[in-house]
């Protein structure tokens, strides 16, 4: 799914590549929950940057659901926390 956005000066922004996330919050939330192994784990084979959707199934299997993301780290926009 692709959604685009006009900005005030008339260019077209794609949403989608901006939702980036650095590989260090996401092992720190991993650790938070107390999955040290998911996190060392992840710490070799996540990108230094990661893409919730394109690496949906990367992160799946540190039981991690993309969605859920938003509201779990800091800066990302979500409700809750």
């Amino acid at each position: 799914m692709l959604f685009l956005s006009t900005l005030t000066n008339g260019n077209r922004y794609d949403e989608e590549q901006e939702m980036q996330i650095d590989k260090s919050q996401i092992i720190e939330l991993l650790k938070s929950q107390g999955k040290q192994d998911h996190a060392d784990q992840a710490q070799s084979e996540l990108p230094d940057q990661v893409d919730p959707e394109q690496h949906s199934d990367l992160l799946a299997k540190f039981g991690i659901n993309p969605k859920d993301l938003l509201g779990k780290i800091p800066g990302l926009g979500g409700f809750g926390g």
